[in-house]
């Protein structure tokens, strides 16, 4: 997991999320990481891109829609952590407080499941 201000695209970090997963197959995306550079990076590593294309986009790269459905498991995880109203709020000023807030309800939500 890595932590970001707010105010920073998540398609800007995702390299370095790549380099810390390690190798993978397939990357399910949503329309915010729809760049040239990234699908390039992706194609370079030989894995599958399954992003949708940015409506504004022409033309538009056909996707695996069949497999992007699966993202709903993680959209679903992250609609669970924001039922934490310091998360959704982020009340915390430090990054380390907000990081530990997250890891909190992750483990919560473990638990009860």
């Amino acid at each position: 997991m890595t932590l970001t201000p707010g105010n920073t695209g998540d398609v800007t970090v995702a390299p370095a999320l790549f380099a810390a997963v390690g190798s993978f197959s397939r990357l399910l995306a949503d329309t915010a990481y729809d760049a040239n550079w990234l699908r390039d990076l992706l194609a370079e590593q030989g894995v599958e891109a399954i992003i949708p294309c940015n409506p504004r986009r022409k033309p538009l790269i056909p996707h695996d829609a069949l497999a992007y459905r699966q993202r709903n498991l993680i959209e679903r995880m992250f609609g669970r952590i924001k039922d934490f109203r310091r998360i959704a709020t982020r009340y915390d000023k430090l990054a380390r407080n907000f990081l530990s807030a997250v890891l909190i309800a992750a483990i919560v939500i473990w638990w009860i499941n």
